[in-house]
């Protein structure tokens, strides 16, 4: 099992941040589009290549978002039609979550075997999300869905905040 740590700076427009193993070594980069259309996020390894991008479909009118994993499409989110709380939908081949992951408590499994789990760390300086990887295989895969379902929650967040 291999543990890794999406670490998030509070106050960061630039919106950066870092995948970190147990020893605090960098093991991913994830940078932001800040001002581009469609919004989306990249997750560089160490040697700075692509494993992952996220992508904000621009035009639609509940939001999706794209996951590309090693230049492949891998997942899909999208929000469904609801009156009162907010759910999306989680959409890849044999790939399921379960649990809370509004507050970042969940697993990821795969063909019903978990292959991963999420944890917020909650005495922390910003956001600090445990990523447990029990499949080392789907690693990427992980924390690509993990960085999305995190851009999920902000978009939402910042579209709640904009709206009311």
């Amino acid at each position: 099992m291999k543990q890794l740590f999406i670490k998030q700076k509070v106050f960061s427009l630039s919106e950066k941040f870092t995948v970190k193993d147990e020893q605090e070594r960098n093991q991913y980069f994830v940078e932001g589009s800040f001002f581009k259309i469609p919004k989306t996020f990249s997750i560089l390894n160490t040697e700075n290549q692509e494993i992952g991008m996220i992508t904000k479909k621009t035009f639609s009118f509940l939001p999706t978002f794209f996951v590309e994993v090693d230049g492949r499409e891998s997942v899909t989110i999208k929000k469904e039609f609801t009156f009162f709380k907010p759910r999306y939908a989680i959409e890849a081949e044999g790939i399921d979550v379960q649990g809370n992951w509004w507050e970042m408590s969940f697993d990821i499994l795969r063909h019903g075997t978990v292959i991963g789990s999420v944890s917020k760390q909650w005495l922390s300086w910003g956001d600090t999300y445990q990523v447990d990887i029990l499949d080392e295989t789907m690693e990427h895969l992980i924390i690509s869905l993990v960085v999305a379902i995190d851009c999920v929650k902000a978009d939402q967040s910042s579209s709640a905040s904009a709206g009311g």
